[in-house]
This record gives C-alpha cells, sequence and structure tokens, in this order.
C-alpha cells in the first residue's frame, strides 16, 4: 500500500471486483443506454457544460451528493426522496445532509431524460454522470461512469447519519467507513482530495477544534497549526457557532489540485477527519506519494477511486426501480 504502481493497482481492483460479495457489480457497463436510450449521456454533458458555470461551486456539492449516496445503502439515489405525508425521517434530514445542495439541479436534468426516454434513466445513474461532469467542466479529473444503476424506494434519516464519515471522525473511524463499503485506505486519501474544491461553515468543526478541543474551554486542537488556527479565530470563526464559510483548500479552492494535500502536512487541514489522513503512516506514504507525482497522477488515481465508490451496494437488474421524479418513489 505505501508504494503501489499503475499496473499492480489496476490488478487489485480487478481481484476485488471478482472477489466481491456484492452480485450486482459486473452488471454495470459502459454506454448501459447505448440503445435503450443513445443521448442520454450527451444530454446529461450538455445541461452540465451549459449551466455549471452560473454556480460553479454546485461541483464541490454534486460530487459530495455522489459520494453521501454511496455511503448509504448503496448508490441508489435514495438521497433524493423527499419526506411522505406519513412523515418519513428521510436522508434528505440527516445532519450530514442538510447542507447538500443541487435537488433541483438533478431533477432538471431527469426531466430532460424523461422528455427524451420515459421512464429508462435512472435517478442514480444521473447523479453519478452529473458529479463527474460538473468536476470535468470546471476543470478536475475525469473518470469512467459505467452506467446500468437502479433507484432504491427506502431512505432512512438514522442510515445516514451512522454510515456516512463525519468530519470529526479519527483514523480508525475513516479506515472502518471506508472498508465497510469495500473501499480501502488508498480511496480514502483520494476521495478525501475532492476537499481541494470544498468549503465548511465555522460551526461544522470549530467547536471541537479552535474552542473546546477535548471539551476543555478555550482549547485549540494541538493537532492544528498553531498560525492557522489563530488566524481562523480572528477571521473566520469568532465563535462555535459561526456560519462563515471557510475554504478547505485555501488560495486554491476553485481549482482541483493537490494543493489540500500540502496544506495537510503542513498540520492545515480543516477537519479532524482531513488532518486524521497524517496520523497514520500508509496514509501519509500515500499522500507524500501523490505530491511526488503530477496532477495528471493524481487525476488517474482519483478517478480510479471515484469509479470504485460509484459501485457501492448497486441495485441492477430487477432490483430496484427506474424513478419517474428523482425525489419520490413511483405511485
Amino acid at each position: 500500500m505505501i508504494k503501489i504502481g499503475w499496473l499492480p493497482f489496476v490488478g487489485f481492483i480487478i481481484s476485488s471486483l471478482l472477489t466481491s460479495s456484492i452480485p450486482t457489480l459486473a452488471q454495470l457497463q459502459l454506454g448501459f443506454y447505448s440503445k435503450s436510450c443513445p443521448k442520454a449521456e450527451k444530454i446529461v454533458q450538455n445541461f452540465v457544460n451549459k449551466h455549471i458555470h452560473n454556480a460553479p461551486s454546485l461541483a464541490a456539492t454534486l460530487i459530495r451528493m455522489h459520494f453521501h449516496d454511496c455511503f448509504v445503502m448503496g448508490c441508489d439515489a435514495s438521497l433524493l426522496l423527499n419526506s411522505t405525508s406519513e412523515g418519513d425521517d428521510v436522508e434528505k434530514k440527516s445532519i450530514p445532509n442538510l447542507s447538500v445542495r443541487g435537488f433541483d439541479f438533478i431533477d432538471r436534468v431527469k426531466s430532460l431524460l424523461e422528455a427524451e426516454c420515459p421512464g429508462i434513466v435512472s435517478c442514480a445513474d444521473i447523479i453519478a454522470l452529473v458529479a463527474r461532469d460538473a468536476i470535468v467542466a470546471t476543470g478536475g479529473p475525469s473518470w469512467r461512469v459505467p452506467t446500468g444503476r437502479r433507484d432504491g424506494s427506502i431512505s432512512r434519516k438514522s442510515r445516514a447519519l451512522n454510515d456516512i464519515p463525519a468530519p470529526s471522525d479519527n483514523f480508525m473511524k475513516l479506515k472502518t467507513s471506508f472498508a465497510n463499503k469495500g473501499l480501502d485506505i488508498k480511496d480514502l486519501v483520494l476521495l478525501s482530495g475532492a476537499h481541494t474544491i470544498g468549503i465548511a461553515q465555522c460551526s461544522v468543526f470549530a467547536k471541537a477544534r479552535l474552542f473546546n478541543f477535548s471539551g476543555v474551554p478555550g482549547a485549540v486542537d494541538p493537532s492544528m497549526d498553531s498560525e492557522y488556527a489563530a488566524n481562523l479565530k480572528a477571521n473566520k470563526c469568532r465563535n462555535p457557532n459561526d456560519t462563515t464559510i471557510v475554504e478547505m483548500d485555501p488560495g486554491s479552492r476553485k481549482t482541483f489540485d493537490l494543493s489540500y494535500y500540502s496544506l495537510l502536512l503542513k498540520r492545515r487541514g480543516l477537519f479532524v477527519s482531513d488532518q486524521a489522513l497524517t496520523a497514520n503512516p500508509t496514509s501519509l506514504a500515500i499522500i507524500n506519494q501523490l505530491l511526488q507525482g503530477s496532477v495528471r497522477n493524481f487525476f488517474r488515481e482519483f478517478g480510479l477511486s471515484m469509479e470504485r465508490m460509484g459501485r457501492i451496494e448497486v441495485k441492477t437488474g430487477t432490483e430496484g426501480k427506474v424513478r419517474k421524479h428523482c425525489a419520490r418513489v413511483n405511485s
């Protein structure tokens, strides 16, 4: 794991897929809609390219939506479901998802696809395609998106709270969360790299890191660079509940690059979960290896991890449905 060449890593991925306990994995395929809705992927791409530049920050939230969806009962668009009249507590209402945006963006893409090919393209595939195309359109990496996912009909608030890694998680919690989804430490490091274009409100991290570390009033997390912490308190997070927005990769947030990892080595990770990546020798070695390589190499390996994430517990074939409206189950 400390030093994995490209070809051995590909071999590792292939081996993992063949030995996976997820029976539907192989049913995803590139160009799944080539016959049933041949214009589908182009419709998605054209819409993203036309509209993402009106709100380029959406690229970060759309890839986050994809991540949060896949980590809770698989990549099945259950995150998109609204509560019913019975008042079901859905994923969308869980604390990790309260700041997720882009639902209307997905709905607009779905409307276009329903007009072209009614009942064919799943909301789960739309999330996966939109996330990739939004990152590409704003200058980030591309990756393969095999399609054929089906939509789920169950959404549970409690599952989202339990399954989505938290900003306060230490390395062991992160490792376990990813392992539970069939992902390894390298995937953890690479997927965390999406924070290079991320933002967060002070209220998400400030209390634990800047004002009340380990429950001690006024204590600052010693794992955070003292100058960085002081700057945050003076200019951004003036109190634990401040809603001011902070860049996770200051000075480079609009560029999908390696700067995020450089900041981690300077102890300037914003979340506990960011800085935790330097606390383990394996993950630290992967960070150093990425920084010694090129941005092109980072893009390639990030894309491979995104493809793996997009296969988590997918529903295919006769499992699941293709929802007509992404926010509700079919009647």
